[in-house]
């Protein structure tokens, strides 16, 4: 009889089981079915920022890296061998052309001359001379052609000697700024002894390498901005004076100089700098960058429609000062979520605090570059 009873109180139990699942499958669930955004409209809005999509003009650059040169550069050396007697060298300061920077011993260099120049006048008396006898036949044609032929040997030999005695002098071969000297007054030097160097720094060359990619873009005289870490906050702006004809086939790169004004002689020979070309300028949609949010490798944002957040995976092009340009997904105009979004799903309700100016007002400080872009933060 135990066991009866207990088969019984089963069989109660599961037919009452049975008809409760059957009225909520029938009455309860379809009712949740047939509202389902009963409870969404009724949740409450998650205040947020927002900001108007806009539109920007991109110049898309090209960088590169380079070490100035200066647009001139000679190694000051003697054209003769002999002794220092007077030394005009200071490091760093500008010369003029044809500026004496140093003397060499002349005493042999001057006698030669004079004697040369005796030489010649002797001569010279001797043509004059033989001219007269000439003209009454004292003398013969022939001896008054030789005698032509001394005075002219005699002339060569006056300008070879000022000649020498010219090298004795040295003296700068162009405007520029002197650099360190190692010889001091009274040391003897030679023709292959380097006296100091002479940089023409009115303007800086920069030769650069750029990626065969760009080679159709680049162009004569087009705008260079170079910026050092030396100089914090200063551009050095240019132009592009010349462009290999050749592509270098291990690097895919080809070699390209820049000329740089340097008027107040800030760059000196030799420093590093980071050089940007500009090769296009284009139109851009742009968002801010914290508007943006990544995962599983893709990108995507929130947008505002109708009181609702609506999420959309957008595609990335180039960023820099806190926007990111927007090539797809979003256009301008769109109203873009940029606080507030850790709370958001989609269709999440909204308040909307405050909206920020266009996107597009404010020019950025700098132009955007060609780079690859970074990946997108999130918030």
């Amino acid at each position: 009889m135990g066991l009866l009873k207990q088969i019984v109180v089963l069989c109660v139990l599961a037919a009452l089981g049975g008809g409760g699942y059957w009225y909520y499958d029938t009455h309860l669930a379809t009712a949740e079915r047939d509202t389902p955004q009963r409870g969404q409209r009724g949740a409450r809005a998650v205040k947020v920022e927002a900001v108007t999509a806009g539109t920007r003009k991109i110049p898309i650059l090209a960088e590169a890296v380079g070490t100035t040169r200066a647009l001139r550069s000679v190694d000051i050396v003697p054209l003769a061998d002999g002794r220092i007697v007077a030394i005009d060298i200071t490091p760093g300061q500008e010369v003029e052309e044809g500026a004496i920077l140093a003397r060499l011993d002349d005493a042999i260099e001057r006698a030669t001359l004079t004697e040369a120049e005796a030489r010649l006048n002797e001569r010279e008396l001797a043509m004059e001379r033989a001219r007269t006898l000439r003209q009454s036949n004292t003398i013969s044609q022939a001896n008054v052609e030789q005698l032509r032929s001394d005075v002219a040997i005699a002339r060569a030999e006056v300008d070879r000697a000022k000649q020498r005695l010219d090298n004795r002098v040295i003296r700068a071969p162009f405007d520029g700024i002197l650099g360190l000297s190692s010889t001091d007054l009274g040391a003897r030097v030679e023709t292959s002894t380097v006296l100091t160097h002479l940089d023409d720094l009115s303007q800086m060359e920069i030769e650069f390498r750029l990626s065969e990619t760009v080679y159709g873009q680049i162009r004569q005289d087009q705008p260079v901005t170079a910026t050092s870490a030396a100089f914090p906050g200063r551009a050095f702006t240019g132009r592009v004076s010349a462009i290999d004809s050749r592509i270098d086939q291990t690097s895919r790169a080809f070699r390209v100089r820049a000329r740089l004004p340097n008027p107040d002689r800030a760059l000196p020979v030799g420093m590093f700098m980071r050089l940007e070309i500009e090769l296009e300028v284009r139109d851009a949609t742009v968002v801010p960058e914290e508007a943006l949010q990544v995962e599983g490798g893709g990108v995507f944002l929130y947008v505002a429609q109708e009181g609702a957040a609506e999420r959309r995976t957008v595609t990335v092009g180039l960023r820099r000062d806190g926007f990111a340009e927007i090539t797809d997904g979003v256009a301008a105009g769109d109203i873009v979520i940029t606080r507030g979004i850790q709370s958001l799903r989609d269709g999440s309700p909204i308040e909307i605090l405050t909206t920020g100016p266009d996107a597009g007002e404010d020019e950025p400080d700098r132009p955007e570059t060609a780079a690859t872009p970074s990946s997108a933060r999130r918030s």
